[in-house]
């Protein structure tokens, strides 16, 4: 993630010798991302992560790292968290919440295949069925109550035709979300941001999903609309690549099958999907904030894939 508070092996050493990781060794910030400031750190024991909570506070974490606990400990591939001396995931770092967490093997997979793809859409079957006895429940923040907060506050720096696009979807995808067929979506916890940079392959071996801080509980299929949206599409026009958008789907149906009412809603919600991570974008790069090594994503991107969820139907979920 973009670094937004700074830290230094100093800053790194005492504070760490209250985790059973032995001594700080080095520390170097990870550049990518707009959200929390990441961390490589390595001590005696070896490479881990240490992300500073740049939005969230120390009353939502426990949700986010409580369920990685619990996805690992249910055969998911994804990150444990490091409990310092008292059992506590969360501590202060510069007065901010910070956790660490082990480090995956591999590295992302930028230029996927359908063989990537398939490996993606079964782990995120099995993370779905594996969260259903979770206990603990917190809500996408990121759903629809907070598109319909940013919606206005990005709508002034839009021209007349993004404007238009986006108040029609925001009608759109407020209709769609109180109907039956919404309703009745299988729900649970979600990984909500699974895009490329965030799961590790060594070659066609899938290590794990990562960087949950934008989990929470919503519908499984919104997941696999964000995933397939980043998946399986061609990045230059958004456009679906068949081979990729069925190999996932057929994978992750095999674990977990979809259900009619997911068959129906499939469309609205790729676009969903789209309107979401739009929205997201355009409220960083009209609001930005100050951190080093900062670089916000192009809204256009997700605008473009809004539009041909829109204008071109996607491959069927199953049959």
């Amino acid at each position: 993630m973009a670094v937004f508070t700074a830290v230094s092996l100093d800053d790194l050493a005492p504070w760490l010798k209250q985790f059973p990781l032995g001594k700080a060794e080095a520390i170097k910030g990870i550049a990518s991302g707009i959200e929390n400031s990441n961390f490589f750190i390595t001590t005696e024991r070896g490479q881990y992560v240490l992300t500073i909570f740049e939005n969230l506070g120390f009353e939502q974490l426990p949700f986010y790292l409580n369920l990685m606990r619990h996805l690992a400990e249910h055969g998911v591939l994804v990150p444990a968290p490091v409990a310092n001396a008292s059992g506590e995931l969360v501590v202060p770092l510069h007065g901010k919440p910070a956790a660490i967490v082990s480090k995956l093997e591999g590295h992302s997979q930028l230029d996927p295949r359908p063989v990537h793809c398939a490996a993606v859409g079964a782990m995120l079957a099995r993370m779905h069925l594996a969260a259903r006895d979770f206990p603990m429940h917190q809500p996408n923040l990121r759903a629809l109550p907070w598109w319909t907060e940013t919606t206005p506050q990005v709508l002034p720096y839009l021209g007349q035709d993004e404007a238009a696009l986006l108040r029609a979807e925001m009608a759109f995808q407020t209709e769609f979300a109180a109907g039956d067929t919404y309703r009745a979506l299988a729900q649970g916890p979600v990984h909500a941001d699974l895009f490329r940079n965030n799961v590790m392959f060594d070659g066609e071996r899938l290590t794990g999903f990562f960087d949950f801080y934008f989990a929470g509980c919503d519908t499984w299929l919104f997941d696999v609309a964000v995933t397939v949206n980043d998946w399986c599409i061609d990045l230059g026009t958004g456009r679906l690549d068949p081979a990729r958008v069925r190999a996932l789907l057929d994978a992750y149906h095999a674990v977990r099958p979809f259900t009619e009412a997911e068959q129906l809603a499939w469309q609205p919600m790729l676009r969903a999907a789209a309107l979401r991570f739009w929205l997201s974008r355009l409220y960083d790069f009209h609001q930005p904030r100050a951190a080093e090594m900062l670089t916000p994503h192009d809204p256009v991107h997700f605008e473009r894939i809004l539009r041909e969820r829109i204008a071109h139907s996607a491959p069927r979920l199953f049959g």
